[in-house]
């Protein structure tokens, strides 16, 4: 048998009591059953949602072998453990299986058997793949088909649920759950383009819905449709999920949040039922249709795309609380709360399943939120494999068969398959959006390209009409030389024509005259039509003195526009530098951020389970006096955590820096708030760092988060912080001076959660431990505010708020002393001494020591003697001088009745001798 029993298993780690379920009695390697030969495909649905009549993938039982729909339920069997295998040494194993005819025999004496069969009977030796295939796998083909699937782990406390369907498998991939190997398959058959996969980790936990991926959000409603009766959980968180590591690490983070506690069946019993919801959405492509359309004499064919076809399935996986019998478990206080609830939620979902089983005509869904919840998995519309797990040992024979029975009835039970597929008109108006910008985009560049030719030809005319102006007016200059060379050469032809006709006989004076009188007329003539070419010239040159200035003014403005262009283009150029600049400068603030929160996530996980571990410790062992529990805390989970932790932190330091590691309590993200307070909290628990802290501004941004934050945890770890701040006494004035007493008293008249109670009521009792403060402390509400958080009822908080009353009782005695104050005790006029008489002899001994302290300061004091004989203190106090367990205690109490006078009186009075 295997060396130890199974339990819970977390974050794909075990403890030291604990050992694998894959570890065989001699130590050799383990093997499928020979004999189990099971198709591993399941077979396809009909379109109608209802499957076809087929044998089932678990191979179930010959009644039931041709039932479509129905539940399939497999048993597992758990080895034995250490301790069975030391008291049951002399016992055989109350159960026998036959795995080959798929049944199990359970003992009910050495000589008479009850036999049972099952869809799958698994031996200890069943290797964690062989599990998920005969159990899972099918549900999970079925999932990605369309159809709504369910796996289910029921059985008794410490059997393998956990095991079986959430072990991570980090150190051996052997070992890995339902869920890490469903979730593989999924992934490899989905298309990260075209489907989803959304992942939301619930707990149900004392008949409460909690987000395990969002602490806050701890009060889930369950809503049905009153048209098909579907059940919706709004505001649950939804996580987008892409490839397999970031899967598992939500896996661990919801098994961080998840409520366990120590029993005598198991170290770390699972205390609520744990439910993961797989949504996937797949597209399988439509075919394209063809249509025809007229257009006068033409006609053209139009092509129209078909929508997508949406495929939506659901995987649930259920982690079921084991049951268990409270004289077995040894549960008490509020581990026995836990264990009535979780009995209860089993036994509701029993009754429905016998109800089913019997087509009974109610069902009684509603007695429970498990049963709400799982109202489509039994009876619904999902295909639903159930696995069993049982341990050997005779000590448990009736836990055993009741696990079997309840598997026996839940074979009965039969599911309606449906088909869950739909058009999708969203992805078909995404791609029409696509399309028609493509189209638009194309039209505007055409658009462009046509003014681009436009403007060309613009400028190409333009230059011919330059050319054509140039071209006129040189031919313009050459006519007008031409015509005046001519008229020259003309004028003088004639001139020589003329002097060739004169006469001979003439005169030369009267030849002189002639010529005079002979060239006056053509000269006139010449003359007019020379102005006449002149205006004509002038003319002509102020028609081109317009033109070059109209040529110099568009030459002008085109250099201008090129001057304009080449600024603007430079302009651009700088704009995308700039650009380029900032969002490498944003890609390195995001990586820094990242790598903040990553640090930052892995400190906060790491000190939530070493304060988780520290929560169970018990109340003895944590000494009293003025020491902070917070700082207990703080410094035992450093001590406990080991070198790695140290290193974590001093990495974080030398990487990030105190400041930037403040600067995240203010940040808009709540997650990246709570882990950066966190992260605070658990330096603040060391002493060499709280005055790094202040000096930074801690104390200041911790206080502001107790002001403004509405998220409840944020409250809670900000008020352990100032806490373990509080245990330096300049620390303390210094809060007082910032009205942080006001601040921690708001957070507890708010807050219901204990653990938050427990961290302000421990800042205050650190508060009171400073005689200096006592005045101011009072005035400003700090003992109305440990007496408001009584109504917790919590023994943690009870103990916090003794702690804080022993303190400020113990500074007040000294200041009577002292003779720096007289008069009766401020705690007797703020109506404690009946809080105190009521509490003075409680069982638990972290209150009781702290009461028995006050009780035994506020006596000192005979001021206050009269009032604690009318309280009724007088008979505790004689109680604590007889019984008290710790001697000092004792005498104090002892000392104090003989030195007071009052008190003898009263004593001689009632005939007491103590």
């Amino acid at each position: 048998m295997a060396a130890a029993g199974i339990g819970s298993f977390r974050s794909g780690t075990h403890t030291n009591t604990r050992a694998s379920l894959n570890t065989s009695k001699l130590d050799k390697p383990l093997s499928l059953n020979s004999n189990s030969k099971l198709s591993l495909k399941s077979k396809p649905l009909t379109s109608s949602g209802v499957r076809k009549s087929a044998p089932a993938s678990l191979g179930p039982s010959k009644d039931h072998a041709a039932v479509p729909g129905r539940v399939r339920v497999a048993v597992r069997l758990r080895p034995r453990n250490v301790e069975e295998m030391l008291a049951d040494a002399d016992f055989g194993d109350c159960v026998e299986l036959q795995p080959e005819l798929k049944r199990l025999k359970l003992r009910k004496n050495n000589w008479d058997s009850d036999t049972f069969e099952f869809d799958e009977v698994l031996t200890e030796f069943a290797s964690q793949k062989r599990v998920y295939e005969v159990v899972a796998k099918p549900v999970v083909e079925s999932v990605l088909d369309g159809y709504n699937g369910t796996v289910m782990a029921y059985g008794q406390t410490g059997t393998g649920k956990t095991y079986t369907l959430g072990r991570l498998g980090e150190e051996d991939t052997a070992a890995r759950g339902i869920m890490v190997r469903a979730m593989e398959d999924i992934l490899a058959n989905v298309s990260p383009e075209t489907d989803s996969i959304l992942v939301s980790y619930l707990q149900l936990y004392m008949e409460t819905i909690q987000d395990l991926l969002d602490p806050s959000n701890d009060n889930i409603t369950i809503v049905e449709d009153p048209k098909n009766g579907d059940v919706s959980l709004p505001g649950v968180r939804l996580v987008e999920i892409r490839d397999q590591q970031s899967f598992i690490e939500l896996l661990r983070l919801g098994e961080v949040h998840r409520v366990a506690a120590n029993t005598k069946l198991n170290t770390e019993s699972s205390r609520s039922h744990a439910i993961l919801m797989v949504h996937v959405k797949r597209s399988v492509k439509g075919r394209d249709s063809v249509l025809s359309s007229e257009n006068g004499n033409d006609s053209r064919l139009v092509k129209a795309l078909k929508p997508t076809l949406v495929r939506k399935g659901k995987l649930v996986v259920v982690d079921l609380a084991g049951s268990e019998r409270i004289d077995k478990s040894g549960s008490e206080g509020h581990t026995l709360e836990e264990a009535k609830s979780i009995n209860l939620s089993l036994s509701a979902l029993g009754k429905c399943i016998n109800a089913l089983a019997e087509n009974s005509p109610h069902i009684p869904v509603r007695d429970s939120k498990l049963t709400r919840l799982l109202r489509d998995s039994f009876g619904g519309t999902a295909r639903t494999s159930l696995v069993i797990t049982i341990g050997p040992s005779p000590r448990h024979r009736g836990e055993t068969a009741s696990t079997i029975m309840f598997g026996q009835r839940a074979m009965k039970v039969e599911n309606m398959l449906k088909l869950k597929e739909e058009f999708d008109y969203k992805s078909l108006s995404r791609k029409l959006d696509t399309q028609l910008d493509k189209v638009t985009a194309e039209h505007e560049r055409q658009q462009k390209a046509f003014e681009d030719e436009i403007e060309r030809i613009t400028i190409e005319a333009q230059a011919r009409i330059s050319e054509s102006e140039r071209n006129y007016t040189d031919l313009l200059e050459n006519e007008r030389l031409k015509y005046e060379k001519n008229f020259i050469e003309s004028i003088r032809k004639l001139e020589e024509k003329w002097a060739m006709s004169l006469p001979t006989h003439i005169s030369n004076g009267d030849m002189v005259r002639f010529q005079n009188d002979a060239s006056e007329g053509p000269r006139v003539a010449a003359g007019q039509e020379v102005a006449e070419m002149k205006k004509l010239l002038e003319k002509e040159t102020l028609l081109r003195k317009a033109a070059e200035e109209e040529v110099d003014n568009l030459n002008s403005k085109l250099a201008q526009s090129k001057r304009l262009e080449e600024s603007s283009n430079s302009e651009l150029v700088r704009l995308h530098k700039m650009l380029e600049d900032e969002a490498l400068q944003k890609l390195k603030l995001e990586e820094q951020i990242a790598m903040l929160e990553s640090q930052l996530l892995q400190l906060s996980f790491e000190a939530d389970e070493t304060r988780r571990k520290l929560d169970r410790v018990e109340p003895e062992q944590v000494p009293g006096g003025q020491d902070s529990t917070i700082h207990q805390v703080g410094n035992s989970q450093l001590n406990h955590s080991g070198n790695g932790e140290k290193a974590s932190i001093a990495k974080l330091f030398e990487q990030v820096g105190l400041q930037k590691i403040l600067s995240l309590l203010e940040a808009e993200d709540p997650d990246v708030r709570v882990h950066a307070v966190k992260v605070v909290a658990n330096l603040a628990a060391e002493e060499t760092n709280q005055g790094k802290i202040v000096k930074a501004g801690g104390l200041k941004s911790l206080l502001m988060l107790l002001r403004s934050s509405g998220n409840e945890s944020i409250q809670r770890v900000a008020a352990g912080a100032i806490a373990n701040l509080a245990m330096n006494e300049t620390n303390q004035e210094l809060i007082m001076a910032q009205g942080g007493i006001q601040l921690l008293s708001m957070t507890a008249s708010n807050a219901e959660d204990p653990q938050t109670l427990r961290m302000v009521a421990g800042a205050i009792a650190n508060l009171c431990g400073n005689d200096k403060l006592q005045m101011k402390l009072r005035e400003e509400g700090g003992i109305k505010a440990l007496l408001g958080m009584v109504r917790s009822g919590h023994q943690d908080v009870l103990a916090q708020v003794a702690r804080g009353i022993a303190n400020f009782a113990k500074c007040e005695s000294k200041s009577s002393t002292q003779g720096a104050k007289s008069g009766k005790s401020l705690l007797i006029e703020d109506g404690v001494l009946p809080w105190i008489v009521e509490r003075a002899n409680s069982e638990v001994s972290s209150i009781s020591r702290h009461i028995e302290l006050a009780l035994c300061h506020l006596a000192q004091h005979e001021v206050n003697a009269k009032d604690l004989v009318n309280g009724g203190a007088l008979r505790e106090l004689v109680r604590i001088a007889r019984d008290c367990s710790r001697d000092d205690i004792r005498a104090l109490a002892h000392r104090i009745l003989t030195a007071s006078p009052t008190f003898q009186t009263e004593l001689r009075r009632l005939h007491v001798d103590y």
